[in-house]
């Protein structure tokens, strides 16, 4: 005699395994590639660069991250308290690296376009590239208004 058993699942077990399998997919897409790759990633052929800009992203009191040209420290960007998870968690993972390799935290980045379209966050200091591609339209266009505002500005 069999009886049929309702199976519930918790809900925090299934997000946890949500989180768990989002986890998975950030840490391939961060995982270093060959030196030579990493190399081309970070320091891509001018031919190939269609604009760049460096970057310095400082917190502000009340939970916003001012984004300012490196060069001559001119807030090209906000991103408001709250606002901006995409933008918060990419340079939370950088200085996250940062601080394991013990570089100071306020060097610049670099954001650069390529002539294919592609959209990098380089960290010149830790050898650490993003490909912003690969994470969607909306989380592109992100950053890619930050490298408008800098060539506009």
């Amino acid at each position: 005699m069999g009886s049929h058993h309702e199976q519930n699942i918790p809900r925090v077990a299934l997000l946890g395994a949500g989180a768990l399998l989002v986890a998975t997919l950030g840490l391939a897409a961060w995982s270093r590639p060959s030196s030579a790759e990493a190399d081309a990633k970070t320091n891509p052929p001018a031919d190939t660069i269609a604009s760049s800009v460096d970057l310095r992203f400082e917190d502000r009191p009340d939970g916003s991250v001012a984004v300012l040209a490196a060069a001559d420290s001119r807030q090209v960007g906000l991103v408001p308290p709250a606002e901006g998870g995409f933008v918060r968690g990419v340079m939370r993972g950088l200085f996250r690296t940062r601080k394991l390799e013990s570089i100071p935290p306020d060097a610049h980045f670099r954001l650069v376009r390529l002539a294919d379209g592609a959209l990098l966050i380089i960290d010149p200091r830790s050898g650490v590239s993003v490909d912003l591609r690969s994470f969607g339209a909306t989380n592109y266009g992100a950053f890619a208004r930050l490298l408008v505002t800098e060539v506009a500005g």
